[in-house]
């Protein structure tokens, strides 16, 4: 989406002073952004370059010597790489992208009366502004996305909130498009459930989000504990809200936003009609028959509900929210279920209790200020990620052999260690968690879930460290052994690997996803990455280790027989997580090469290299857009991208693939794109979240342009 500052010629509330913002990381990565009131803080704390870097000032870092070779240009990249490396030796970074969630963040304030400090409401202002549509000063669900209703009501509401003027030339353009599109009626459920929680628009337009249904037996198929954890962590909290029919207390603002949402009078609108008005430019999943029909039983059902039980349902929902609450320190599986179970806290709970106060504490931990303002991140970071990455790129290009960065891999190490996970959450059964004893999270140990890859690729990054590194085993044999156990119980039948937590819940379920905006919500699915992330760390660690040395084979022999058959006739294979085909590609190819197979003697590896240089460009590099993920069908970029031409030549060098000249050409144009001080730009955005959103992981384009770089000048010939 083309963004720029048309709908007015400065940000609406103006900007902060940048040279005031510091990042400070502690407890195990925890992220918070500090604006600093006065010049004696700031000469009392200065700013690093990993400050100056992530809020796009200069670094002032000196031009490195130009390289003449792809390891001279990995070692540039790891000298200006190793600047941003965080005290506590994990990488700290940006996990932007959606544009759904500063809504959650400033409504869930706003109607519980939290002060929104200042700095705050300017830099979200701004990164709003930023992030408008060029063309029709809209927003959509995402920062690549045309204007939706549900991007454009939701963030025009956000700058009401925050202080902006209705008559400010950005909200004048905002605000035609919204009522070309048809106005606030047509936003999508999770739009009306905000909207109706800041009373703007009424509970008897939604459809029902009964909270009974956490009273029905929970051997039942369609139990909502069978359902995909990020979705039912999120319908948890809202059927607690529709059950209370929460809603913020009437101020003129509020008055005035029931005005400006509306084509029409707000109290003429017929709200019970709207429950299914979907704008058609939102519409990603339509309903089917089977949810508009359970839909409609449900209405009726409401009608005649009977209060004790819908009294008992409410109290159900709030246990279980306030068992997810301790189980994550208060941070959620993520930002949306984070605000709504955050409102129905302060319903609950004293605003000056100890529960209020943790969760507005954690508030900070998904605010992320960045060079075009401060948005809200897809979860508390993406720390462990990145920084499992990172581990293996240093190992596998060889520099973790250089006296220079001995140091950066020791605390990068000690990190992974503490980062790991050695206990179940404290509400393990009762909240209908999967096991957390052996796992690594995808951010941070605090926040503790499981994620499949992100255990594996955990396991590979200490592996390679204290085995390839030679460092001191600071994570011992028997924690490593916890690992593959935990493992080992997240297998799928069919052989694949989901995210968080086994396949619970029956196909039909997706029948009934009443999202509109997201698809394959409704239950886990297999997924191609997880499900090699997981071969690779298993094989990995049947390289040190004899543990299980039987069930691993097993393991590791029917998934790859999933990745074998989810293998597509072109020889692709499509990612869930990230952009797309480029990237799932390259993570079977490694699993694949890992089993022995390689591209001299597999058809499957052939036919996926050959696709991979079927996509190659002019230029020698790859690029592929996240259209390829909505639509499932690889869809080129304009220009080539550096990450992921990473990918493919980290793809063919674990595939061995033979024209080792088609290599050097994708080596040599992330060469030419290298800044001189050893860094690259950032081109695109790299990840995915359920197929239509895009997410941006800025650490890609270091620890996978390294990597790359590293493994084609150990492997390659450059004499």
């Amino acid at each position: 989406m083309e963004t720029s500052s048309s709908s007015g010629a400065s940000p609406p509330l103006g900007k902060t002073d940048p040279s005031r913002w510091r990042l400070r990381v502690s407890d195990g990565g925890r992220h918070v952004w500090h604006y600093l009131s006065d010049d004696q803080q700031c000469r009392d704390w200065p700013q690093t370059i990993e400050d100056r870097y992530w809020l796009g000032l200069e670094t002032g870092l000196p031009e490195l010597p130009s390289p003449k070779t792809p390891l001279e240009a990995a070692r540039n990249g790891m000298s200006f790489y190793k600047h941003l490396q965080s005290q506590d030796g994990h990488w700290a970074g940006e996990y932007g992208g959606p544009l759904f969630l500063l809504p959650g963040l400033v409504i869930g304030m706003y109607v519980t009366r939290t002060p929104i400090p200042e700095e705050w409401k300017v830099e979200i202002a701004r990164y709003l502004w930023h992030r408008a549509n060029k063309t029709d000063g809209g927003w959509g669900i995402h920062i690549e996305g045309c204007s939706t209703v549900f991007g454009t009501a939701l963030n025009y509401t956000v700058l009401r909130l925050l202080g902006v003027s209705a008559d400010h030339p950005m909200m004048i353009k905002a605000r035609a498009t919204l009522h070309k599109l048809g106005g606030a009626t047509g936003i999508p459920s999770w739009g009306k459930l905000w909207l109706a929680v800041l009373n703007v628009y009424e509970w008897e337009g939604m459809n029902p989000i009964p909270p009974e249904l956490w009273l029905l037996p929970d051997w039942l198929p369609i139990h909502p504990w069978r359902w995909w954890v990020h979705t039912r962590m999120v319908y948890i909290p809202m059927g607690y809200l529709y059950g209370k029919r929460f809603r913020a207390e009437m101020d003129p603002l509020i008055e005035s936003l029931r005005q400006e949402l509306y084509v029409q009078p707000y109290d003429s609108i017929d709200w019970p009609k709207q429950r299914n008005n979907v704008a058609q430019v939102d519409v990603y999943a339509p309903h089917t028959l089977l949810l508009d029909t359970l839909m409609s039983i449900l209405s009726t059902y409401e009608m005649c509900s009977i209060p004790p039980i819908r009294k008992a349902g409410i109290k159900r929902a709030y246990e279980l929210l306030v068992l997810e609450d301790e189980n994550t320190g208060y941070q959620g599986i993520g930002p949306v279920n984070k605000m709504l179970n955050y409102i129905c806290r302060w319903n609950e709970e004293p605003e000056d209790g100890e529960v209020m106060k943790i969760h507005r504490e954690k508030l900070k931990d998904f605010m992320w200020m960045g060079a075009e303002g401060m948005m809200m991140t897809g979860t508390n970071g993406s720390q462990l990620w990145d920084t499992s990455f990172i581990a293996q790129a240093l190992v596998d290009s060889g520099l973790s052999q250089e006296p220079e960065n001995k140091e950066i891999c020791s605390k990068v190490l000690d990190w992974l260690d503490q980062c790991q996970i050695q206990h179940d959450p404290p509400h393990y059964r009762s909240a209908y968690r999967f096991s957390t004893k052996g796992a690594w999270p995808f951010s941070t140990k605090e926040q503790g879930y499981t994620v499949s890859d992100c255990t594996a690729e955990g396991l590979k990054g200490v592996i390679a460290l204290q085995n390839g590194a030679n460092l001191d085993h600071k994570v011992s044999q028997r924690r490593l052994r916890d690992t593959v156990d935990l493992l080992l119980t997240m297998q799928n039948r069919g052989g694949g690997f989901a995210s968080y937590e086994t396949i619970n819940g029956p196909a039909i379920l997706e029948k009934i996803n009443p999202a509109e905006v997201f698809g394959d919500i409704m239950i886990e699915y297999s997924y191609p990455e997880c499900t090699t992330s997981v071969v690779t760390g298993l094989l990995t660690f049947r390289r040190i280790d004899d543990y299980r040395k039987e069930d691993i084979d097993r393991t590791v022999r029917d998934a790859t027989e999933y990745i074998l058959k989810a293998q597509r006739p072109d020889g692709s294979w499509f990612g869930s997580w990230a952009i797309c085909f480029t990237y799932a590609t390259m993570f079977a190819l490694e699993s694949l090469s890992l089993s022995g197979r390689h591209y001299d003697n597999c058809e499957n590896v052939r036919r996926g290299c050959d696709f991979l240089i079927s996509k190659q460009m002019e230029d020698g590099g790859w690029g592929e857009t996240y259209k390829s993920c909505e639509t499932g069908i690889y869809t080129q970029a304009e220009t080539s991208q550096v990450v992921q031409t990473a990918w493919v030549i980290i793809s063919l060098c674990h595939a061995k693939y033979p024209d080792h000249d088609k290599i050097k050409r994708a080596v040599r144009l992330i060469m030419s794109r290298q800044q001189p001080d050893g860094s690259w730009k950032q081109e695109q955005i790299e990840g995915i979240f359920n197929r239509n959103c895009a997410i941006s992981y800025p650490n890609y384009k270091f620890s996978f342009t390294i990597w790359a770089l590293g493994k084609a000048a150990r492997e390659l010939d450059w004499s």
